[in-house]
């Protein structure tokens, strides 16, 4: 292949490697709906699947963290999610959002995800859990596989902050300050 052919796919292919997400600051996310699974609901005992989309994300402050059905990506941002639980947020203004995208787990898992999901949303009823089994928020998103990314929204549906990727710890700490001025609003 010549010099002037290498440069050409390699400024072709460069767009596809800058870009890890498609989240932009005071934008809302691109429009997603899941109606295979979706939000994961419990009620009386039971446990029952309902439509989701990303229309439904305005209204509260609330940090959407999209991961992949594997451990791995779940403890990419587990000091998050434990920061989030140490500071009591209002529930009434303040919701967290997990999408687990069971399309991307180790094969046979998905059904251990799952389990794993309704433990939760019995000790957590006012946070939402969403099952995305064929990967279309990742696809909508533009996400990593085998990743957890984390979406910062405002009352109005808009990202404030948003990371594909493990936070440090000062991203961590970025995000709980941005938390609290957006609840103080």
């Amino acid at each position: 292949m010549t010099l002037r052919g290498t440069l050409a796919l390699t400024c072709l292919l460069l767009p596809l490697m800058a870009s890890a997400h498609n989240f932009e600051k005071n934008q809302r996310v691109a429009p997603v709906g899941i109606s295979d699974r979706g939000e994961l609901m419990y009620s009386n005992d039971k446990f029952s699947y309902k439509t989701w989309n990303s229309a439904q994300l305005p209204g509260k402050v609330r940090v959407v963290q999209h991961i992949a059905g594997r451990v791995s990506a779940k403890e990419k941002n587990a000091a998050l999610i434990e920061a989030i639980k140490a500071a009591n947020l209002p529930h009434d203004a303040y919701q967290t959002t997990t999408i687990v995208n069971t399309d991307d787990a180790i094969p046979g898992s998905a059904m251990f995800v799952r389990s794993s999901l309704e433990d939760n949303k019995k000790l957590y009823p006012w946070s939402q859990f969403i099952v995305d089994s064929n990967g279309i928020v990742a696809k909508a998103w533009q996400l990593e596989p085998e990743s957890s990314a984390v979406a910062v929204l405002d009352k109005d549906g808009r990202i404030q902050f948003a990371k594909d990727g493990a936070l440090t710890q000062q991203e961590v700490q970025q995000v709980m300050d941005l938390l609290h001025k957006l609840l103080s609003k």
